[in-house]
């Protein structure tokens, strides 16, 4: 390791790499760094974590803990987390001994909509018009006119956000108010509505070296505030669109210092400009096509990123349509219904369908439990097996 804990020469297949975070992103980083020859721990309080019931080692402790997080620091070449609202804290400590990637004072940003529109606006990459609301006080100082220039708007709660969680559409300033003391009156960004065409999210990844390989832009749906599908190539950008995404997303990166898989997802307007929303410090949902339909998935390429080995090729070699699988169809009578295992089988049978389970015990309505990959010749192609699927598993109704 250098002065920054950086590794000076490739960690080699046959170490161990750590995981704080046991959900299913984590799980599928187990699959590809096991099948390249790593062996894996992961730091999960839960027994039953998707990751955890995969890992070579299941560190059963909260993500706090410092002496789980020091016996993951000293067992492990190079640690990793699956998801953003592990503690920074707990990132900055094990990078005192080990590599961290992404490193917690990333993690940090995107943890908090206030820095992570602040950065991102640094960056040189437009995000939506905003209003900071930092607390009850704050928000009464602010007077209709400040409100009205944001609204009609969406106020989010600047933590621990996330598939739509703590948002609330706003259309007037007493709204706002009324809103905000909802939340409990707590950080929030109220960020103005804005003409949308579409949303794609920008998947890349970057090295400790500074060499970095973008993934295909990716075009997204969503329904009630939860990814429904991704397809690939997005259909409806234009090269230069697609451009103009992966270069923001690198440049976020570089003025990051980021190493790993990082997702930026962004707004595209009625009049084709493109905004910022969010990224993601870690591989993402809608980069999940890439384990079928790309030469290296986003999980390997973490791997890679992390252990100073070569990126691996970002090259899209079949058209791609991501479902996502969530708790309700299990449910085929609606939440209040009894439970039916969904027909895998007649899901196995379709020649373009990869269907991929986290393993999680219990199905909930809105949780997400698994996708399916489509892929396929052509985007027509892909795009029809999805839909079919869907039917099949009452995801859409027609």
């Amino acid at each position: 390791m250098n002065s920054d804990n950086h590794p000076v020469s490739p960690i080699l297949p046959g170490a161990w790499l750590g995981m704080v975070g046991g959900g299913q992103l984590g799980r599928m980083f187990c699959f590809a760094a096991q099948s390249m020859g790593y062996r894996v721990a992961v730091l999960d309080p839960d027994e039953n974590s998707p990751a955890g019931s995969v890992a070579d080692r299941h560190l059963r402790a909260p993500y706090d803990d410092e002496a789980a997080l020091t016996e993951l620091a000293r067992l492990c070449a190079a640690v990793s987390t699956e998801f953003e609202n592990v503690p920074a804290a707990s990132l900055d400590f094990i990078a005192r001994t080990t590599f961290v990637s992404p490193a917690g004072r990333c993690v940090a940003i995107a943890q908090d909509r206030i820095a992570e529109k602040r950065f991102i606006a640094s960056s040189g990459v437009p995000v939506a018009p905003h209003v900071v609301i930092e607390s009850s006080d704050a928000l009464a100082k602010l007077d209709d006119a400040a409100l009205a220039a944001v609204l009609p708007g969406i106020l989010k709660t600047a933590r621990l956000g996330y598939d739509g969680k703590g948002q609330i559409r706003v259309g007037n300033p007493e709204e706002v108010r009324e809103a905000h003391a909802s939340l409990g009156g707590v950080p929030c960004v109220l960020e103005k509505r804005l003409p949308l065409k579409f949303e794609v999210s920008a998947l890349i990844s970057r090295g400790f070296n500074g060499a970095s390989a973008v993934y295909p832009l990716a075009q997204n749906t969503h329904r009630d505030g939860v990814l429904s599908h991704t397809i690939v190539p997005a259909p409806d950008a234009s090269s230069a669109l697609v451009t103009r995404a992966q270069q923001s997303a690198l440049q976020i990166a570089d003025k990051l210092g980021y190493v790993g898989v990082l997702c930026v997802e962004f707004f595209v307007l009625e009049d084709g400009s493109l905004v910022a929303n969010e990224m993601a410090p870690r591989p993402h949902n809608s980069g999940h096509y890439t384990v079928d339909a790309c030469a290296t998935s986003q999980f390997e390429q973490q791997v890679r990123a992390m252990t100073a080995m070569p990126l691996g090729d970002t090259r899209q070699h079949s058209a791609a349509v991501m479902l996502n699988i969530l708790g309700d169809v299990w449910y085929p009578d609606g939440a209040r219904g009894a439970t039916k295992t969904p027909p895998w089988h007649e899901v196995a049978a379709m020649p373009s369908a990869h269907l991929h389970l986290y393993g999680k015990e219990e199905a909930r309505p809105g949780r997400k439990m698994g996708h399916v990959n489509f892929t396929a010749a052509s985007l027509d192609e892909a795009r029809t097996a999805a839909r079919d699927c869907a039917r099949l598993l009452h995801i859409i109704k027609s």
